[in-house]
């Protein structure tokens, strides 16, 4: 059926909140023609309206950072460029830390801006207590001020960003509520509203608090959550200095604006109330809920114990909203995996402070096929079908709402909804005492709890964590027995039909020809080199592989691949079909050969095979492949064969002293191996060759994605290379620390961990080409120095004796 609409437009927007006007003016400044904005209400009407207008600029990893910096940038010139008045104070923000533990969270970060180039200093109580007069010094054990940031009017900027769209040639049309998006063969062509039929060639959602609804009439999921908010403002009774800072105390829960004459204070409660299941009835408006005073007070009360003047001046209004909130508290952006012409732009719990950058990030994918920098955090595609059902949804949005200002621990885990998917073996590990962590839905043994030791993380900043020793064992019994390993919830796809081979050598970077039965390492790079994905395909038949990848990068991996597939060749998710036991150790082969009556000898097996073998009574694709740099096999059983086959080796293994073990003895070593984590030390921003992944690169073999930009990136050589630093014992790194070379910083971390066999602290990172000979490096954390020697990327077995016996 062919859609007939009344009129057509090249880019259509949903939305007219600060994320979708500031979409509209970033698209139609960069030149982009015939750009229309529609808006079911009015401007801001959704929630924008009631924002509280906070700026701040530091987060945990470096692209978020980039990216509120960039809003700040915008908030800069915004003003001047439109003539729209936005009412921007840049006065800084002072965060206090009320406790050891959060001086210990706050010093992490302050050494994170110094590596990301973000302006911020540590201050006294007392420095703090002038910075802002109104706090009592009782408690405090630290502040941080950041100069950059401040606060904005959210309607006027809302504003400025339309005005601005306008100009630049975009229009903008109030009272068009979008009824039907109409789908053909991959893609939205156009949409059906109260009033009349509009065709498109890209639409983008930024419908905010409806988002999850314009989603689901285009087929896609998404997990973006609605929750209440609640904020008050004093009465005016205060004179404030006009260049007083915002505030924030997150161990009294709170965070304040100035405001004429008063202070809007809002804060972060456990237990708000989920919205609507994520989906707010169409006719919702500029409404707001009733004041919830029992939550109120959970951070209304110890904010007047920092601030007495509380005290003395009452509340004037009290704020209770809906707001964003996504699945695990982070933004949601990026092209829809389901659709080829699909942008969304939502689930912003802090869109005003981010809205100039994402709407500058969102034009830049959409007119460019290039955000300008990874986003991989906020990335549509880290989240499935599963996130955004409702219950599951509205629980974890809960939970990221009420942790928005507690203390994230390194490694934390999610409590909320827990024990959704388990594999075949879960009951038998959690029987030996397995501490399961969460990723994408499943449960999966992080470390294993020693007889009488409790069964539950104590994480630590600056100090040792509980399951360090206990991992320590896992690593021992990897590097000098064996050790079987629940690998079930990674993803794993098949690639079939005729010419399957053929199209992954198209796609794929490293080379895939050859006989059947082996398995490739290969990054999957885009046009300019950078690295999409980091998988691993065996090569089964010339019309038959599969592809493995990390638990959380099935939906982007898949998509990448699905979208460079010709016609005929097939991909299907096959990840619960099949679980996966990876067995590894030097004595993996003695264990596996006495329950198979295959031969596993290295000349009939060696390393990068693929069989299919006998396992006790049951079958399994056996690789000869694995993460932790040991002789080993990944065995992929069918999953009601999984528990007879785990039990099969583990009954076997026992004279030789196998042991189970989890995902933090994996990383430790991974990390002494040199193998790298796409996400943290790889990511489209980087190329094989300046992460030392040159090998994996076949430039011979023929035309795939991204040949041509490394065949220029190698002749031209890089301006930079991943390196491995190493400090003599154990060192409280977690990545992102400044690193430094005669007292100037050069670089930051990436992937850190501890390397139990050599006895040392570990961390990569990037290094400018000229300095990546030096070794002598010095890293700092939580204002500490330590000497650290730059090394091979291959800190263990760097011949490969142990993988290959």
């Amino acid at each position: 059926m062919t859609f007939r609409a009344d009129r057509h437009v090249h880019i259509l927007i949903i939305g007219g909140g600060a994320i979708g006007t500031s979409v509209a003016y970033h698209l139609a400044r960069d030149g982009a023609k015939d750009v229309l904005l529609v808006e079911k209400a009015m401007l801001t009407h959704g929630c924008t309206w009631h924002a509280a207008g906070l700026v701040g600029q530091l987060r945990g990893k470096r692209n978020l950072t980039r990216l509120m910096q960039n809003s700040v940038s915008v908030f800069d010139r915004l003003e001047a460029e439109t003539g729209q008045h936005i009412a921007w104070k840049k006065v800084g923000s002072l965060r206090l830390a009320g406790s050891p533990e959060r001086w210990s969270e706050i010093r992490r970060s302050m050494t994170q801006a110094k590596s990301f180039g973000v302006e911020c200093h540590s201050l006294s109580a007392e420095e703090a207590a002038a910075r802002f007069p109104y706090i009592v010094k009782d408690g405090i054990e630290g502040a941080a001020f950041i100069p950059g940031d401040g606060y904005i009017d959210p309607y006027s900027l809302t504003m400025a960003y339309a005005k601005g769209a306008r100009m630049f040639g975009a229009k903008i049309e109030e009272g068009v509520c979008v009824e039907e998006i109409v789908l053909q063969n991959r893609r939205a062509v156009g949409v059906v509203t109260n009033g009349g039929s509009i065709s498109c060639d890209i639409l983008v959602n930024c419908a905010g608090l409806w988002a999850k609804r314009v989603g689901e009439l285009a087929g896609v999921p998404l997990a973006a959550g609605v929750v209440e908010h609640q904020y008050f403002l004093t009465e005016k009774k205060l004179t404030l200095p006009p260049d007083l800072t915002t505030l924030r105390d997150p161990d009294n829960n709170f965070y304040l604006k100035p405001d004429t004459g008063s202070f809007a204070i809002g804060g972060w409660e456990d237990g708000t109330k989920g919205c609507w299941r994520g989906k707010p009835p169409v006719d919702f408006g500029r409404e707001l809920f009733e004041p919830n005073m029992d939550r109120l007070e959970l951070f209304a009360l110890p904010a007047a114990d920092r601030l007495p003047v509380l005290n003395e001046i009452g509340i004037q209004t009290i704020i209770n909203g809906p707001i964003p909130v996504s699945f695990d508290g982070e933004p949601i952006m990026g092209q829809a995996p389901e659709l080829d012409n699909f942008y969304v732009a939502c689930g912003f719990t802090a869109g005003i402070a981010a809205s100039g950058g994402a709407g500058l990030a969102l034009s830049n994918l959409i007119l460019h096929g290039d955000a300008g920098m990874d986003l991989w955090p906020f990335d549509v595609r880290r989240f499935g079908a599963v996130h955004a059902q409702g219950r599951y949804l509205e629980q974890r949005a809960i939970e990221a709402y009420g942790a928005y200002y507690k203390v994230h621990w390194p490694g934390e885990e999610a409590e909320a909804v827990r024990g959704l998917r388990r594999s075949p073996l879960h009951e038998a590990l959690a029987g030996n005492g397995a501490v399961f962590g969460s990723k994408f839905g499943w449960e999966r043994p992080n470390w294993f709890a020693p007889s009488g030791t409790e069964r539950r993380d104590i994480p630590s900043f600056e100090g040792k964590p509980n399951w360090f020793d206990a991992v320590g064992e896992e690593v021992r019994a990897i590097r000098e027995r064996a050790a079987l390993i629940d690998q079930s919830s990674f993803s794993k796809f098949e690639i079939s039909g005729p010419g399957a081979l053929a199209a992954m050598q198209a796609i794929a970077a490293n080379d895939l020809a050859g006989p059947a039965g082996k398995a490739v390492y290969t990054q999957l790079c885009n046009v300019r080199g950078g690295i999409e994905a980091d998988v691993t395909i065996v090569h089964l038949a010339h019309d038959l592989l599969y592809m493995i990848t990390g638990s959380g990068f099935g939906v982007r991996d898949s998509n990448w691949v699905s979208r460079h597939l010709p016609e005929g060749v097939m991909l299907r998710d096959v990840t619960n079909a099949f679980a996966a036991i990876n067995l590894c150790g030097p004595r993996a082969r003695e264990i596996l050969q006495s329950v198979s009556d295959d031969d596993l000898s290295n000349e009939a097996f060696p390393f990068l095979a693929a069989r299919r073998i006998e396992v006790g009574a049951a079958r399994a694709l056996a690789v000869r492949i694995g993460y932790v740099g040991e002789l080993g096999y990944e065995l992929y059983v069918e999953q009601d064969y999984a528990a007879h086959v785990y039990e099969t080796l583990k009954t076997a293994g026992e004279p030789f002293g196998i042991a189970d073990a989890g995902y933090r003895a994996i990383d430790a070593c991974r990390m002494e191996k040199g193998y790298l984590y796409w996400s943290g030390d790889i990511n489209p921003d980087y190329s094989p060759y300046e992460a030392g992944l040159g090998f994996c690169v076949a430039l011979d073999k023929g035309e795939f994605i991204g040949r041509g930009a490394l065949m220029a990136i190698k002749a031209k050589g890089v301006e930079r290379k991943l390196v491995s630093y190493t400090v003599d014992g154990f060192a409280p790194f977690h990545g992102g620390e400044a690193v430094m070379l005669d007292g100037r910083v050069v670089g930051s971390t990436a992937s850190t961990g501890f390397g139990y066999t050599l006895g040392k602290t570990i961390a990569f990172g990037y290094l400018p080409s000229d300095l990546a000979g030096r070794e002598d490096f010095e890293i700092e954390a939580f204002g500490r120095i330590y000497k650290a020697r730059r090394g091979a990327r291959t800190l263990y077995d760097a011949r490969m004796e142990r993988l290959k016996a």
